[in-house]
């Protein structure tokens, strides 16, 4: 997952600390200049910025959804670096394929977004010390807290299809936060991908991955290169637990793909490997969804 490790293997494999940083642009519309033409395209789409109260407090979040009719709801977890433009042009890419996509601010006890800006880069070590603070009091009873209270939010917008099952995405520590969310409401999460996700399958008692038996979902796991050389466990234990499932699943490392290759403001960002991703994350919402 994101350490320091990481950060090696990126100084490593030669990737500059400033590659397709997004810290310090506008706003969305210098994003969009840098995604792929393909991820322009499709259905008009609304977004706006929205709070939710939980039992912990109000947290801040984006939902967007096409400009018409009902659909699915997906809830978006960030990677470390949380709700910023980057996750934002994703949820609009998403929306625009036809889902109503909340993309949450994982830090909200806290600190509101953007908790990453032009004056607060993660590359600066204090930065990301203050972070992984924040990410080590996220343990699951707090993120099932976040979760009840966004599922709940997503069924009330008059934009979300509740006759379909929800979806849920998330992207490096955001990867467990999925199992999480489909543990706590089976009935309800259909579908849930992680993206070179931290943490989701370990030997500890607790750890995520055990709690797929309890799921009704399909699941996705996207595992970077160089996590699955630190861990090449992961990917056993997650095939193990998925064995026994009816539904869509799949579990792949992304050879050359780095930890962190999906967002498109990252250091590590591979546009072939994000869209390959991409596509079997469709693929799952497609199949579960439906």
């Amino acid at each position: 997952m994101c350490t320091e490790a990481t950060e090696a293997d990126l100084d490593r494999a030669g990737m500059p600390v400033a590659r397709r940083s997004f810290t310090a642009l506008a706003g969305v519309g210098a994003l969009a200049t840098m995604l792929p033409v393909q991820a322009m395209a499709g259905k008009p789409v609304k977004g706006r910025d929205v709070t939710i109260t939980t039992d912990d407090g109000t947290a801040d979040a984006y939902f967007v959804a096409p400009a018409e009719g009902k659909h699915p709801g997906v809830l978006v977890w960030p990677d470390i670096r949380g709700l910023r433009p980057a996750f934002r042009q994703m949820a609009d890419r998403l929306a625009a394929e036809g889902y109503a996509v909340l993309t949450v601010n994982p830090f909200y006890r806290w600190q509101k977004s953007p908790v990453v800006d032009a004056a607060n880069d993660f590359n600066v070590p204090e930065v990301r010390e203050k972070l992984f603070g924040y990410l080590k009091q996220l343990t699951r009873a707090p993120v099932e807290v976040d979760a009840k209270a966004r599922l709940a939010f997503l069924d009330a917008q008059p934009e979300v299809d509740t006759k379909r099952r929800i979806g849920t995405t998330g992207y490096c520590m955001g990867g467990a936060m999925t199992i999480y969310t489909a543990a706590l409401s089976p009935n309800r999460v259909g579908a849930a991908a992680s993206f070179h996700g931290g943490g989701v399958a370990t030997d500890k008692p607790d750890s995520p991955h055990l709690l797929i038996g309890d799921t009704n979902a399909g699941y996705l796991f996207a595992i970077a290169d160089n996590d699955d050389k630190e861990t090449p466990s992961e990917k056993v234990l997650l095939k193990e637990a998925l064995a026994p499932s009816p539904h869509w699943h799949e579990v792949e490392v992304y050879e050359g793909a780095m930890h962190g290759w999906c967002p498109p403001d990252g250091r590590a960002y591979n546009e072939a490997a994000a869209e390959k991703a991409w596509g079997r994350m469709l693929a799952l919402f497609k199949t579960e969804l439906a």
